[in-house]
């Protein structure tokens, strides 16, 4: 039924991906599926920004990021399923969206804190995603 599982994680949180990762991996172990493993590192936004950063900054953090995500997949992903890494650069919501569409990817699942009364206002990632995605997302509570 899902043969490609699209799980997001922000490696800075752990809470992020405590209850989530569990479920990704049961339901690809389940389906068979392939685990894309995504992060998204975030841009500098204007690009005045960018330039009271050191020259190479933002590529420098990508391969770190890179790197992070390939080491936490080895610590935490069992062995026997099937993974794809994925690095993200930009907006976290439409980043996964991006990939979610580009990857035809079956299930986004997704870690979610209980809502406070700024994600009303404001809008978290995770609610972004799930009004905005053309396949199933499934909100793990942290």
């Amino acid at each position: 039924m899902y043969k490609h599982i699209l799980l997001a994680i922000d490696l800075q949180h752990n809470d992020s991906w405590a209850k989530s990762l569990p479920t990704a991996v049961e339901y690809a172990k389940a389906f068979d599926s392939t685990l894309h493993v995504m992060t998204v590192v975030p841009d500098f936004g204007m690009s005045i920004v960018g330039s009271y950063f050191p020259e190479n900054f933002e590529k420098n953090a990508l391969e770190q990021a890179l790197k992070a995500l390939q080491e936490w997949v080895s610590e935490n992903v069992p062995s026997d399923v099937p993974v794809q890494h994925v690095l993200g650069h930009g907006n976290a919501y439409a980043e996964i969206l991006r990939v979610a569409n580009e990857n035809v990817i079956d299930l986004v699942i997704m870690g979610s804190h209980r809502p406070t009364m700024q994600d009303y206002l404001v809008g978290p990632n995770t609610a972004r995603v799930v009004r905005h995605a053309n396949c199933s997302v499934l909100v793990v509570r942290e």
